[in-house]
């Protein structure tokens, strides 16, 4: 089993990767959706990613239900500094709710009608949630590509 302070290292480096690169876009670019049918802003992905991770590791695991609406998530604007603040902010309360979760134990409070193979165990609703940070990294990396490829076409 990974201990905790790999666990978090794995979690924090894909926030702060995508905290950086939400950055390095800009406030213009950050929040401009790539031409591809269904695609989101780095700043929704971003802010998708928050959800992601105070609603898995807080409200499910632990019971501190954290409130998030995950379908504005998804159409999330803004100023990239208060994101990047926010991405630190939540960096620090996983650490919390990482602290005070027992790997072994059924999560506190399961989401309602899923039956989701790694929900049986707080650790297994942990990796889900370093999952999602893998997986929305990528999608930042790539949108992040996309707008600054289509942004230097128009200069």
């Amino acid at each position: 089993m990974i201990d905790e302070q790999t666990y978090l290292r794995f979690c924090e480096e894909a926030l702060v990767a995508m905290r950086d690169h939400v950055l390095e876009l800009g406030d213009d670019l950050a929040n401009t959706r790539p031409d591809l049918l269904g695609a989101n802003t780095p700043y929704a992905i971003l802010t998708h990613c928050l959800g992601v991770v105070a609603g898995w590791a807080s409200t499910v695991n632990l019971g501190e239900v954290v409130p998030r609406d995950r379908a504005a998530e998804f159409t999330a604007t803004g100023p990239v500094a208060v994101l990047a603040a926010d991405t630190d902010r939540m960096v620090k309360s996983l650490q919390e709710w990482v602290a005070r979760s027992s790997v072994s134990a059924p999560p506190v409070n399961p989401t309602p009608g899923r039956q989701d193979w790694f929900s049986a165990t707080q650790g297994g609703v942990l990796f889900h949630v370093y999952e999602e940070l893998a997986q929305h990294r990528g999608h930042v990396d790539v949108t992040r590509d996309l707008l600054v490829a289509r942004s230097r076409a128009t200069d």
